[in-house]
C-alpha cells in the first residue's frame, strides 16, 4: 500500500517508515527538517518538507495514499509559545485529516497520548476512563483525538486511534537525561516513587500501528497500547539503573519542595523565553500515575507486546553506547 506518515524523522515516525519500506510498502514522507530527511532519500515514495499547517503541501503528502498515519505533535517545553500547541496538535491534525479525507484515503490513524488520561485515579485506567488531561499538551492533544473521533461516519475514510503508553528505544533522546544522571550517580529520587509507571518498546509500538493497518472493522477503535507490565515507579528507575550498571539511586528529597521550586523558577524563565532547568511537568514525573489496561488492544487488534522492560532497557542503553550517547 502507499502510506503517507506524518512526522516521519521523530522517533516513532521513523521506526515506523523503515519498517513499513522493509514489509515493502510505499512511504510518503513528511517532515519538517530537511536534513533529517535525507535518510529516506532513494527510498520513499516522496518526500515532503513542510509545516504541518500547509494546506497544499499536506495535500501533496497524503495524494495517492491509501493510510495516513499521523505522529506529529509538539516537543513539549516550559518556555515555548502557548500557541504552539493548538497549532500543532490540534489544527495541524485537521489540516491532515481534512487533506485525508479530500484525497480519499481508507484509512486514518492517529496517535494520541495516555496523557489524555492525566494522572489516573483509577488502576489500571482503560478506554473508557474519564480524560483528565494535566497541562497544556495533554488538552490539546484531547482536542485532536476528540476531532478526529467526531469525524466518524461522515466520510467514507475510516479512523483509527492509538493512545501509546511511554515510549522507549533506540533512537529515543527524550529519556536520554535519566541514563545520563544514572551513569554520573546524580539521579534525585523524588517523594516515594511507588505511583506506577507503564512503558513500550518502540518495535512493540511500531508492531501495534502496523496491525491497526492490517486488521478490519476497527473503523472509530480507541486502543491503549503498553508494554506487557507497569511497575511502580521506582522499580522502573531500578531496571534503567541496572541497564547502565549503576547502583540504585539513595538520595530522596520530599516531592513539594521540588514542586515549589518548579513552581518559582518557571515564573522566572518561562516570561524570558528560558528553558527551565527544572519545570513542574519534569516534577510530576515522580508523581503521577500511569497504570493501563491493555486487553482491548490485545484482543481486538491481536497485539501481544515482545519485549519485556529489563531486554528493552538494555537494548536502549547498547544503543546509546555504540551512538556515543553515554
Amino acid at each position: 500500500m502507499n502510506i503517507a506518515i506524518t512526522g516521519a524523522t521523530g522517533f516513532l515516525g521513523s521506526h515506523l517508515a523503515k519498517e513499513l519500506m522493509k514489509a515493502g510498502h510505499t512511504v510518503f514522507v513528511h517532515a519538517r527538517n530537511a536534513d533529517k530527511a535525507k535518510q529516506f532519500e532513494g527510498k520513499a515514495g516522496k518526500i515532503i518538507i513542510a509545516d504541518i499547517a500547509d494546506v497544499n503541501n499536506i495535500q501533496e503528502l497524503v495524494t495517492d495514499a491509501d493510510i495516513v498515519i499521523h505522529t506529529v505533535s509538539n516537543f513539549r517545553t516550559a518556555s515555548g509559545p502557548a500557541s504552539s500547541y493548538k497549532a500543532i496538535n490540534v489544527d495541524g491534525t485537521i489540516n491532515v485529516y481534512n487533506a485525508a479525507v479530500k484525497a480519499g484515503v481508507k484509512r486514518f490513524i492517529h496517535c494520541s497520548t495516555i496523557g489524555v488520561l492525566g494522572d489516573i485515579k483509577e488502576c489500571p485506567a482503560s478506554e473508557k476512563t474519564s480524560f483528565n488531561p494535566g497541562d497544556l499538551y495533554q488538552e490539546t492533544k484531547l482536542e485532536a483525538e476528540l476531532y478526529v473521533l467526531s469525524q466518524v461516519g461522515k466520510s467514507e475514510m475510516e479512523t483509527v486511534v492509538i493512545r501509546p503508553c511511554s515510549m522507549y528505544g533506540p533512537g529515543d533522546l527524550r529519556m536520554l537525561k535519566m541514563f545520563r544522571m544514572l551513569v554520573k550517580r546524580t539521579f534525585l529520587m523524588i517523594g516515594p516513587c511507588k505511583e506506577n509507571f507503564h512503558a513500550i518498546y518502540i518495535d512493540d509500538i511500531v508492531d501495534a500501528f502496523i496491525k491497526s493497518i492490517e486488521v478490519q472493522d476497527i473503523d472509530g477503535g480507541v486502543f491503549i497500547v503498553g508494554g506487557e507490565r507497569y511497575v511502580p515507579l521506582h522499580e522502573y528507575i531500578r531496571i534503567a539503573a541496572n541497564a547502565v550498571g549503576s547502583p540504585m539511586p539513595w538520595l530522596k528529597f520530599p516531592y513539594w519542595l521540588f514542586y515549589s521550586a518548579a513552581v518559582v523558577i518557571e515564573a522566572i524563565c518561562v516570561p524570558l523565553r528560558i528553558e527551565p532547568p527544572l519545570h513542574r511537568r519534569r516534577v510530576r514525573f515522580y508523581k503521577n500515575n500511569r497504570a493501563f489496561n491493555t486487553e482491548h488492544a490485545q484482543k481486538k487488534l491481536k497485539f501481544v507486546p515482545k519485549i519485556d522492560l529489563e531486554e528493552g532497557m538494555a537494548k536502549t542503553v547498547d544503543w546509546y553506547r555504540n551512538n556515543g550517547y553515554l
